[in-house]
């Protein structure tokens, strides 16, 4: 509770209560009738009227002291923050082709395949964790709308844009390399033409959040392979995305050594090896077309990098405005605890019209 300045000076007048209290008990005590003796009158006791005739000057200064407050327009702040968030629309792509299965990527020190690394990066990129190339932990993504769509010889979204971060995350890592004949090619192009539709018609759609708004929209493409499925070119696809604005950040996956090892042995007892073929040049040119960027990932720490630089060059902006508004507890109930208190002003009318029916009738006082 606080008071609306300058009325607050009103409450100055509180001082001036003790001596108008003084003067009525002194004039209260001056007899205005004289008696040779007050013997008897002592003798018969007070009544209780008599005893609780204190009651009237009582409510009396009551009601003069809430005045005086109630002038001084005590008043209660209810404040309220809105935040304001121009997020960003990411769509994941990420490469689910049987290449993927090739270990030359770790995770806690053992060799991993490289989906199973990407769903990990992934993870800390969305929510937030594991440490980056600087050392620090990825703040995350709360406030964006991301969705997820994965490809082999078919693209699939297996997660629309969402904040329901929750279910992204599930429906990534629930995500399994492709294992069928029919599966083991690499339709970059339809995946990120996929990618454009979903993003072109997210205002369309709606179901954002009230004080959201989207700022940009960017697709990650990771893949660890050249295209050669699907009906559509990636560098049409990527011409599609920029004319709807869309930059693509374009992450080729793959050690550089040439071969890298996937599970197995081959007759002679050898780990199994197979070639690494990414379209490097392919990739540059889509982030090109769309003025994204092209990173290669050679390893987890470079991969973990690369979404760290993106997740930097993408960011969402919060804007937090504070609103104030004051009811006046003059001549407005207010809720101060779990207590309910009316109106100031009213009390006041209450204990004025309760003075005077008092002093009316059983506290009338002759003079």
């Amino acid at each position: 509770m606080t008071f609306h300045s300058p009325s607050v000076w009103f409450l100055t007048l509180l001082l001036v209560l003790p001596l108008l209290w003084w003067r009525s008990r002194r004039q209260r005590h001056a007899a205005p009738m004289q008696f040779s003796s007050l013997d008897s009158a002592l003798r018969a006791g007070d009544t209780w009227i008599v005893k609780l005739r204190w009651i009237v000057p009582a409510l009396r200064l009551l009601a003069i002291v809430l005045l005086i407050v109630a002038i001084s327009r005590p008043q209660k702040g209810d404040e309220q923050t809105r935040i304001n968030a121009e997020g960003i629309a990411i769509q994941l792509v990420i490469d689910r082709s049987g290449s993927m299965r090739a270990m030359d990527f770790t995770l806690d020190g053992q060799p991993t395949d490289r989906l199973t690394v990407v769903k990990k990066v992934i993870r800390n990129f969305v929510e937030g964790g594991g440490e980056g190339g600087g050392g620090e932990d990825l703040p995350g993504r709360p406030n964006d709308l991301i969705g997820a769509i994965v490809f082999a010889s078919f693209a699939d979204s297996i997660c629309p844009l969402t904040t329901d971060h929750a279910h992204l995350i599930e429906a990534t890592q629930q995500t399994r390399m492709a294992s069928e004949r029919e599966e083991s090619g690499t339709a970059i192009g339809d995946a990120l033409a996929l990618g454009v539709e979903r993003l072109k018609s997210l205002e369309a759609r709606g179901g954002l959040e009230v004080g959201t708004t989207i700022k940009s929209k960017i697709m990650i493409l990771l893949t660890d392979g050249e295209n050669n499925a699907g009906d559509i070119e990636p560098l049409d696809a990527a011409k599609m995305a920029a004319a709807f604005g869309i930059k693509v950040y374009a992450v080729g996956a793959g050690t550089d050594a040439g071969m890298a090892p996937v599970p197995g042995r081959d007759i002679f007892g050898q780990q199994m090896m197979v070639p690494v073929s990414i379209d490097e040049e392919t990739l540059q040119g889509i982030a090109e077309i769309t003025g994204g960027k092209y990173f290669r990932a050679t390893d987890s720490e470079s991969l973990r990098d690369i979404y760290e630089q993106i997740d930097q060059l993408e960011r969402t902006e919060l804007q937090e405005q504070r609103f104030v508004t004051y009811k006046q507890a003059a001549v407005e109930q207010v809720t101060l605890g779990s207590w309910s208190v009316p109106p100031l002003l009213l009390i006041v009318l209450v204990l004025l019209a309760l003075e005077i029916a008092l002093s009316a009738a059983r506290f009338r006082t002759l003079p």
